[in-house]
């Protein structure tokens, strides 16, 4: 019997999120990832225009009172400290301009009530705001930390090497830190061979997650039990009809890993995947007789079959999700062409884990580049290579 190696929880720190983590999240949901200067740029901004309004428009016109626009936008983007600071060059500034229009007499209404009175109530109003706007974004963000710690928990990454594969993970959330999405993968070393799993779940939310904790669930049961791949996907069938709402799916790839050379795909309305030979040359490997996705198949008499296809020692084995075809960029919103660029890119995988981490490292950057640096879904990336025999 072979060596059986269960999947481990990778180590990310407290709460499953890798550390400093939740201090990013925090940072960019209040865009305090951006240096002070940044951030007070557009209250700046507001100082020097005013100020040079107020002198070039000549002493006839006293235009320092519209410095009360100051605080207002300082809230936007400042903590309340760093606003009182701007806020204190803006009343500098107000001072000066008073001065210059010879409008400085606290005798003076349009001085005392239309400059200084309304200046004071909006920056101590405008220091509130911005308090409440930094609580709510520790609220997020610690919001977004447990989502993306539940979602870790649930995909538990494999080691580098499970039986006789090579393994390159990147998965990514989408670029909204508050949407928690439904991809999902899991690989197995099981007496019945090494098996994969990629899928994606119908949706996004607690649902997606909720669906997904059930099919990995079942799968990491049935793989271990059932000898045949149509049996595992029926259980995991079973298990959704029980615990998923009617209507929900998932779309789904596996793949048995037993007799060197081969690999066994069984398809259930998931992207296919592509195989890189060590030339570049890639195909992508569709399937004759593709199935529904899991918890559609009681609409359709019969069961998924599954199609033995070539995979030799030099062959890397890409796995996504449709977050990863589906991503559009360039001039024209095209979607990524994963079978045109995965060939040069990830070709060298099969030499070693270094290779294949590379590989992938490459892929994603590519994919990024495409995208312009953001993702508006998630995105799974999976490589898979199985070296030949007397290889480490």
């Amino acid at each position: 019997m072979p060596h059986l190696r269960r999947e481990r929880p990778p180590a990310t720190g407290t709460g499953g999120v890798p550390p400093g983590r939740r201090r990013n999240a925090l940072l960019a949901a209040d865009l305090q990832d951006l240096s002070f200067l940044r951030r007070a740029a557009p209250a700046l901004t507001a100082i020097v225009l005013v100020g040079l309004a107020d002198y070039f428009s000549g002493r006839d016109r006293y235009l320092a009172p519209l410095m009360v626009v100051v605080p207002s936008i300082a809230a936007l983007t400042l903590r309340p400290r760093e606003l009182l600071a701007v806020c204190f060059l803006g009343l500098m500034t107000l001072l000066g301009l008073s001065h210059y229009d010879q409008i400085d007499d606290l005798g003076d209404s349009r001085f005392l009530y239309g400059a200084m009175v309304s200046y004071f109530a909006l920056t101590a109003f405008s220091a509130w705001v911005a308090e409440v706007r930094m609580r709510r974004a520790a609220a997020f963000a610690a919001v977004s930390s447990v989502a993306e710690a539940a979602q870790r928990a649930l995909l538990r990454q494999p080691e580098p090497v499970v039986g006789p594969l090579r393994l390159a993970v990147r998965y990514v959330s989408a670029a909204d830190a508050a949407r928690i999405g439904g991809d999902l993968y899991s690989v197995l070393d099981t007496p019945h061979g090494t098996r994969v799993l990629v899928g994606d779940v119908r949706g996004k939310g607690l649902g997606a997650v909720q669906t997904a904790a059930v099919v990995l669930g079942a799968f990491r049961e049935a793989a271990y039990d059932e000898p045949k791949l149509p049996v595992v996907a029926a259980r995991i069938e079973a298990s959704m009809h029980r615990h998923v709402p009617d209507g929900e799916f998932t779309t789904a790839l596996f793949a048995e890993f037993r007799d060197a050379g081969s690999v066994e795909l069984m398809h259930l309305g998931h992207v296919p995947p592509i195989r890189v030979r060590a030339d570049g040359r890639t195909e992508t490997l569709e399937s004759a007789d593709p199935w529904l996705p899991l918890g559609l198949g009681h609409l359709a008499a019969g069961e998924p079959c599954p199609a033995a296809v070539p995979f030799g020692p030099q062959d890397v084995l890409v796995l996504c999700t449709d977050g990863v075809v589906e991503a559009k960029g360039g001039p024209h919103g095209e979607f990524y062409p994963l079978a045109e660029r995965a060939g040069p890119l990830v070709r060298d995988g099969w030499r070693s884990l270094a290779d294949l981490d590379t590989a992938v490292a490459r892929l994603y950057a590519d994919l990024l580049t495409h995208t312009g640096g953001e993702l508006n879904d998630d995105a799974l990336l999976l490589l898979v290579t199985r070296p030949g025999a007397g290889e480490s």
